[in-house]
């Protein structure tokens, strides 16, 4: 299956109350093992690739290579997206003309205005493209990829314009921030959520920072609007130890066990049970069929 926009997905989520999940990929590994897992369990999945990531695997149009030779390969039949994560003016661009399905384009450190004449722009060119976009409205607190965000809230009134302007979908900041969570986290907003969702209606909406949110709170949001969430640490973090442990008990060490085949294996298989993991509490295994 070819790639395809995020759109259709989360309507279809935002109308069936589950989430579908962005994994971030960062190298063949990764979304080889995202893409597997999306097949077994059946559920419509979305790629995601921040900017620096796109630079470490030498290039958008390489990775829109791999990504459509893997489809075609692996004999992909789930719905995929191939989204720019918190993209820049010139990082949406240089997306679309590489062949990607879906960008975000973050204008949240803009002027609100700039923002929306930028936003306004870039739907233009996706709605001719058949593509998806996705906007923000309130930084997302954490750090990705020298995007920092203090995770102020959004304003209810700014999503509802940027809304307005035709995005596919929104990130809200409600309190959510990248990477690990520290143990003093006062938690999700859902008063603003809920303000957010009575404004937009049937947009579908994103929670970025997936990592470390306990499962109760994503059920909550997802049932406020929330139809598509954000995952990257998670992965890393269980392809580190995985990874680790493999060279802790000196496997390298055995045989050809240094050879990178090996060595990225037991990653990888990591990778796919916590995306099974995480398709499981979104709700969105079986939704392909």
């Amino acid at each position: 299956m070819a790639l395809v926009s995020a759109k259709e997905m989360l309507q279809k989520a935002k109308a069936g109350h589950y989430a579908v999940g962005q994994f971030n990929i960062n190298n063949l590994e990764w979304t080889k093992a995202i893409l597997l897992t999306a097949e077994e369990l059946k559920s419509p999945v979305i790629l995601g690739v921040s900017e620096g990531a796109g630079k470490y695997m030498c290039g958008y149009k390489t990775i829109v290579g791999m990504v459509n030779g893997m489809l075609e390969e692996l004999n992909i039949t789930v719905p995929v997206a191939l989204h720019l994560d918190h993209g820049s003016y010139a990082g949406a661009k240089a997306c679309i003309e590489a062949g990607f399905s879906s960008i975000m384009f973050d204008g949240s450190s803009l002027p609100f205005d700039e923002n929306v004449e930028k936003t306004k722009e870039l739907v233009a060119t996706c709605n001719e493209l058949g593509m998806s976009i996705e906007a923000e409205v309130g930084s997302i607190g954490g750090e990705e990829d020298g995007v920092v965000g203090m995770g102020e809230c959004a304003d209810p009134k700014e999503c509802k314009a940027i809304a307005d302007l035709g995005v596919t979908m929104l990130a809200a900041g409600i309190g959510n921030i990248h990477g690990k969570y520290p143990e003093n986290w006062a938690g999700l907003q859902f008063d603003v959520l809920d303000d957010i969702q009575k404004l937009t209606g049937d947009m579908p909406l994103v929670l970025h920072g997936g990592t470390g949110i306990p499962d109760e709170m994503i059920q909550k949001a997802i049932n406020l609007g929330v139809s598509k969430i954000n995952v990257n640490t998670d992965c890393q973090l269980v392809f580190a130890e995985a990874t680790r442990k493999y060279i802790e008990e000196g496997k390298d060490l055995q045989g050809k066990g240094f050879d990178p085949r090996k060595l990225l294996a037991p990653g990888t298989e990591a990778i796919k049970a916590k995306v099974k993991e995480r398709m499981e509490v979104f709700g969105s295994i079986g939704k392909a069929e």
